[in-house]
């Protein structure tokens, strides 16, 4: 189990615990986890599978946490309640507010669950960035900005432990609206969104539309550019160029002390990560902000799951 010493500017009650459970479109990872260390005392995964509606999604939701709650209230540390982390955006209310993956938007999520014990809904960008700034690669700032990238591109600012959610909780939202700009030189417009472009499903369509060969993960795409495989190299390089300069433009605006990178396709490493830090670095205008550090990600798989967690604590201070 993961154990990570938290942030001095962010204070968790001593000997607390909270069950953190993320809810993703393929899983549903769910467990205790203790503060002030970040453990994971106990831990169920089991599948999502969406396509069910979201009440059958929600009645599993509700079987883990009330398990999980029954087990934190037995244990020694004073139990601080339900965290929910869902891949959907999420107003300062907790109520979910979008539908791509999970059914949940018309659901009262959050006042289902509180019939079992108090609980926190929050979007699972927000809960991974929490987890990063408190416990994971930005523990030592104070300013943290957490970008994701996977099926989707997101980001998160994190100020002395606090998630900034924006007035309707839509915060998050970097690569999914199209950058619009007119050519000076042919005078014809582009219009290009950068999760079609730069994420990891784009990364395998880009391939397969000029490749003689069909690939179906974006793992694949990496390790042919890792090959040497000409169009691999073009098409993981080019989508780490254009990352980079969405996120440049990122730390211009918001000019955090870190910026910290997760999800599958955020932590490849090779040349995806290469060419995206050196684009983000010629993107940031001040040459005071151009150093700023850039890190890959510490907790992995379990950020959405402590961070939602996290969260319950956080609301408790």
């Amino acid at each position: 189990m993961h154990v990570a010493k938290s942030n001095s500017a962010i204070r968790f009650r001593d000997r607390g615990c909270a069950v953190g459970i993320d809810v993703g479109g393929t899983k549903i990872a769910a467990g205790i986890v203790r503060f002030p260390s970040g453990e994971i005392t106990a831990k169920q995964v089991i599948p999502t599978k969406p396509e069910r509606g979201g009440e059958a999604v929600l009645a599993d939701v509700m079987d883990l946490a009330r398990g999980l709650a029954a087990q934190g209230e037995d244990a020694s540390a004073v139990f601080a309640g339900i965290g929910v982390a869902v891949a959907e955006l999420v107003d300062g209310l907790g109520n979910v507010t979008s539908g791509q993956t999970i059914a949940w938007e018309n659901i009262p999520v959050k006042e289902r669950l509180s019939t079992i014990a108090p609980t926190v809904v929050e979007s699972d960008v927000r809960a991974a960035a929490l987890a990063e700034a408190c416990f994971g690669a930005g523990k030592s700032y104070s300013l943290v900005c957490y970008v994701t990238v996977g099926t989707g591109i997101s980001y998160t600012l994190v100020q002395d432990g606090r998630p900034y959610a924006g007035a309707r909780g839509n915060s998050l939202i970097l690569a999914s609206a199209p950058l619009t700009i007119q050519c000076q030189h042919c005078h014809k417009e582009a219009s290009q969104v950068l999760e079609e472009f730069a994420s990891g499903p784009a990364l395998v369509s880009r391939y397969n539309k000029k490749g003689k060969r069909k690939l179906s993960r974006c793992e694949d795409v990496i390790e042919a550019a890792e090959s040497q495989d000409p169009l691999a190299v073009e098409v993981v390089r080019s989508a780490g160029r254009a990352l980079g300069s969405s996120v440049g433009f990122l730390i211009n605006i918001l000019d955090p002390m870190v910026l910290v990178v997760g999800g599958g396709l955020g932590l490849a490493g090779g040349p995806y990560w290469q060419s995206f830090v050196e684009s983000t670095r010629e993107h940031v205008w001040s040459v005071l902000t151009r150093d700023l550090p850039i890190l890959p990600a510490a907790l992995g798989v379990d950020a959405g799951l402590v961070g939602a967690a996290a969260a319950v604590q956080n609301r408790r201070e």
